[in-house]
């Protein structure tokens, strides 16, 4: 019987070396807490001491979609539309502030350990074993 990808590998460090990554890196992704200051008011971008809101991200998008409504071949108005639909989503993406949660060094080192201990094993599993062939 062929192991894991094919190969000579142990079918039981292949399943053991995943449950431990996908467990680790669950773990890991579920520390991390996301939080955004994206709003109307929110300051998006600054050019030349001059701040733009995202507020104000939005008049140039109602002017491209009135333009769009009023003709639907107008390229300005698909530019406009377009480059602020953009650029709200780059400022949603620049708000978003990524941290982790307190946890100990204990909690740490077991979530690593069992992220990358489980990559390594699932990775070792693709490859014959020595003295296999």
């Amino acid at each position: 019987m062929r192991g894991a990808g094919g190969s000579d590998g142990g079918l039981m460090q292949f399943l053991l070396g995943l449950v431990m990554m996908c467990s680790g890196f669950y773990m890991l992704l579920n520390a991390i807490v996301i939080r955004s200051r994206f709003g109307f008011g929110y300051n998006v971008y600054s050019a030349g001491g001059f701040n733009i809101t995202s507020g104000m991200i939005m008049i140039p998008f109602i002017f491209g979609v009135g333009l769009i409504f009023y003709n639907s071949k107008s390229y300005a108005g698909w530019i406009l539309a377009g480059v602020s639909v953009v650029s709200l989503i780059f400022g949603v993406i620049a708000s978003v502030n990524f941290s982790f949660q307190r946890m100990s060094a204990f909690d740490l080192i077991v979530i690593l350990v069992l992220a990358f201990g489980g990559l390594g094993l699932f990775l070792r599993s693709l490859y014959p074993r020595e003295g296999s062939r």
